[in-house]
């Protein structure tokens, strides 16, 4: 085999490979994503067993526990989903790998069967009569010298061809090693997979638990859903009196302070889906719209905003710059915190302490009170935002949490 030959065995090699490293960096990069994923699903699973764990140490079993389960429900589900798309990636890199170690199987077996060729014409051609028939047979001077260079070049391809069995041999164990690694990340993660499995299963059935034991308390349920839709109505209220009194004042209001409407009104609109969380934890307990009862069965409830149940003293903080149009205070509710934005309004209700006034300019992030935590222990925030008369979903406008 000649030098060149060997040149083009190294060619086809490296183009045969660059493929499945090319795939291998996006595989790299998806499975990266996915263990951020996997890190940020984890962060929330524990914020919300702390949300969890203090709702069901003043009650057990209610609407708030109930809640918190099914979160946690959905971010075991997703952990899941995450740690199943990690194994689905190394099932195909190792795939590949196996297809690399086939492939430099065989080219070390051709690579050897050829080596062997050649030493038997080696041993041949080193007979110093054959070697010496074959210089002086020459014809010409210059004959002589070409054959004498062709033996220095046969012995070096035989070094070349020596050579290159040890690239392919090495480049060979290093893709045995990778697969063995490959195959212990996933026998863990499948380990890892069998307990996260257990863990869902073990929150259905607490769920299930729940769902019974407040079936069983359908009086109260009624009553209090009945305290709440009072304490609703009088925020639904309480947002038309500020709606019509702020269509008053604009009627009344100079071209100067129109047009700063308008402009805030601008600024808030191009700041959809990017509005920072009214509070830094916590999850969607209630969404916005109608919806039925998580456990009275024919009831139906309509939200204007959402519910997010949090954290115990959680911090409430204004979601953009704004003008505090009124702070007042509804029974079984807590305090509430309207803020008006041009044309737009932010309702933060269920405060139990509030650290602005009305009137007074609030900007960014900044905060305003303090979440208010029920009697059974459930600390949650309801925020609506409108646009003149009409309510808005928030999850639209807010940015992902």
């Amino acid at each position: 085999m000649h030098a060149g030959k060997f040149t083009f065995v190294l060619v086809l090699l490296a183009v045969g490979l660059f493929p499945a490293v090319a795939q291998k960096s996006k595989s790299q990069a998806q499975k990266e994503q996915l263990q951020k994923e996997k890190q940020q699903n984890l962060e929330k699973i524990r914020e919300t067993e702390k949300i969890l764990s203090e709702t069901s140490t003043k009650k057990k079993n209610s609407l708030g526990e109930l809640n918190a389960v099914k979160q946690r429900i959905h971010q075991q589900e997703q952990l899941i989903t995450s740690i199943k798309g990690e194994v689905s990636i190394l099932d195909s890199e190792i795939g590949e790998n196996n297809d690399i170690i086939r492939a430099l199987e065989e080219d070390l077996r051709k690579l050897k069967k050829e080596y062997a060729s050649m030493l038997f014409a080696a041993q041949k051609a080193n007979n110093s009569t054959t070697r010496l028939t074959f210089l002086f047979s020459a014809e010409s001077f210059d004959q002589l010298i070409m054959r004498l260079r062709y033996m220095d070049q046969y012995s070096e391809t035989r070094k070349l061809q020596a050579d290159q069995i040890v690239k392919v041999a090495e480049a060979l164990g290093g893709q045995v090693r990778e697969i063995e690694v490959r195959r212990t990340e996933k026998n863990n993660l499948l380990t890892e997979e069998e307990k996260e499995n257990e863990s869902l299963d073990n929150l259905r059935k607490q769920q299930n638990t729940i769902v019974k034991s407040l079936e069983k308390e359908e009086k109260k349920l009624k009553k209090d859903l009945e305290a709440s839709k009072k304490a609703v109505a009088e925020l639904d209220k309480l947002i038309e009196d500020i709606i019509r009194e702020e269509a008053e004042r604009a009627a009344r209001s100079s071209k100067k302070t129109t047009e700063a409407v308008v402009a805030l009104s601008s600024s808030f609109e191009q700041n959809k889906n990017k509005f920072p969380w009214p509070v830094s934890s916590g999850f969607v307990s209630q969404k916005f719209g109608r919806q039925n009862h998580p456990v009275l069965k024919g009831i139906i409830i309509n939200n204007n905003g959402v519910n997010i149940q949090t954290k115990e003293d959680e911090k409430v903080k204004s979601i953009f710059d704004g003008e505090v149009s009124r702070v007042a205070f509804i029974q079984t509710m807590g305090n509430t915190v309207i803020i008006k934005h041009g044309d737009y309004l932010t309702v933060y209700a269920g405060l139990k302490e509030v650290f602005v006034r009305s009137g007074q300019k609030v900007s960014t992030n900044q905060e305003i009170g303090k979440v208010f935590s029920n009697a059974d222990g459930v600390s949650e925030l309801r925020f609506q935002i409108f646009k003149n008369t009409t309510a808005l979903d928030p999850q639209v406008w807010l940015k992902n949490m």
